[in-house]
């Protein structure tokens, strides 16, 4: 302190003088020094007063620093008034610095949980009792199919029903509601207080998936099982029939060889073989149902995709006269998926628009891509067929369920799979007389 003592004395001294010398010139009437020492005495007493408010000054600035979070200030550490006060200024600093490596820590801790939050597949509102959304992620937009979220009352037009679960929900109470577009989400709440702040947090899950996969799995699991037994059994039967032939044309046959029930025994024992090789097909038919291979995922052109696929329609299409029209918005839609497996789903699902346009005057397939807001892409095969009977739409994808003659039931159980292992659906709509929509989301 001895360098701010002597600076508040010397400034003392110079301000006495000052006033010594203005009474002096006063007394002798001699009024121009008196104004002159004047306003040198103002000046000495105005650098007294900041020189001793000059820490003040610096205790306020960075007292509103610290309240405005204002770390970027810096506490100039000079010794003009000694090395106590550019100690003082160095404190400063040093807390600031550490105010404001806290602050960007803070900061940096919050865009991974954000970051966190927004890639998970499971979506997140939280709102105050104000209805103001707090937070949102991109998952509950996606499933929700709406751009933003602010304000609670914003579901009310999309999802009316929604709203008012949410809006009613108890804590620790899970729901289900369907969506729209028929998609299952749990919908759960639970209430937290932050900042002396009421918040609550609603989890929605689609569990239209699960559903699906878990039904895809049974059949998959009966599939093996009754494939096993059956040709477990159908072996041992063919095997029997060679042998029984064999015996036949053989032993029996050169001694007997006009006889007809001999004649029907050979027939009965073609027909048992032809029957036991058209199952065991028949079974073989289901194996890629039950071994379905994981997607190998790659970026891949919707375009070029789609137009792979009407080149191998371009025989049946104009044998059938069927007219094709494929549109794709924008042209450059890429997609993240298996090109192969994809390409089989979208192949499966002209053939069936083929075959429901028999008999139709003015058959037309349309296929449109497209991508929505939340980078969600749609690739939809419609056409204007008699369309499906609400009994059936309802089975159309349950495995060995078919409405043609010659099907096997598979293709679409097959094809809702392949989107299931890509996180995606297949969803079916149908108007009698009208034609029937099916869309892949992916």
């Amino acid at each position: 302190m001895r360098h701010f003592s002597i600076g508040i004395l010397w400034r003392i001294v110079l301000l006495v003088f000052f006033v010594g010398m203005a009474v002096y010139f006063g007394n002798k009437e001699q009024w121009t020094a008196v104004s002159l020492l004047g306003i040198l005495g103002a000046a000495a007493m105005f650098n007294l007063y900041h020189y001793v408010t000059n820490i003040n000054r610096k205790l306020s600035r960075f007292f509103e620093s610290v309240r405005y979070s204002d770390f970027a200030v810096k506490f100039r550490s000079d010794d003009k008034m000694g090395d106590s006060f550019r100690e003082i200024n160095q404190q400063f600093n040093e807390v600031l610095e550490a105010f404001r490596i806290a602050r960007a820590e803070k900061e940096a801790n919050l865009q991974y949980l954000n970051t966190i939050v927004q890639q998970i597949n499971t979506g997140l509102i939280s709102f105050g009792s104000d209805g103001r959304v707090e937070l949102v992620n991109s998952a509950a937009l996606k499933m929700l199919s709406i751009y933003r979220l602010r304000q609670l009352e914003d579901l009310q037009e999309p999802h009316p029903q929604l709203f008012s679960l949410i809006s009613n929900i108890k804590t620790g109470v899970k729901q289900l509601y369907e969506t729209p577009d028929d998609e299952s989400l749990s919908v759960q709440a639970t209430q937290i207080q932050l900042r002396g702040k009421v918040l609550r947090i609603v989890v929605l899950q689609n569990i239209q998936s699960e559903l699906q996969q878990k039904e895809v799995e049974a059949w998959q699991n009966l599939t093996r099982v009754l494939r096993h037994e059956i040709m477990n059994s159908l072996a041992p039967i063919l095997s029997l029939v060679g042998t029984m032939k064999e015996i036949v044309q053989l032993d029996i046959q050169p001694e007997i060889p006009e006889n007809e029930g001999l004649q029907d025994l050979t027939e009965a024992l073609q027909t048992i073989e032809k029957r036991s090789t058209g199952i065991i097909q028949f079974v073989n038919a289901y194996r890629d149902f039950t071994a379905l291979p994981k997607p190998t995922f790659a970026e891949i052109s919707v375009k070029e995709l789609l137009q792979r696929v009407v080149q191998l329609f371009q025989k049946s299409l104009q044998e059938s006269s069927v007219q094709l029209n494929v549109s794709v918005v924008p042209d450059t839609l890429l997609l993240n998926a298996d090109a192969d497996q994809i390409e089989q789903v979208i192949i499966n699902l002209i053939k069936n628009a083929i075959e429901a346009l028999q008999g139709n005057p003015e058959p037309l397939i349309t296929v449109k891509a497209h991508s929505d807001i939340n980078q969600r892409t749609y690739i939809e095969v419609a056409d204007n067929g008699s369309g499906i009977e609400p009994e059936a739409l309802e089975r159309i994808f349950i495995p060995f369920y078919t409405t043609k003659k010659t099907g096997s039931g598979i293709g679409l159980s097959l094809s809702r799979q392949i989107l299931q292992q890509h996180g995606g659906s297949l969803t079916a709509t149908s108007e009698v007389g009208e034609g029937t929509s099916f869309v892949m989301a992916l």
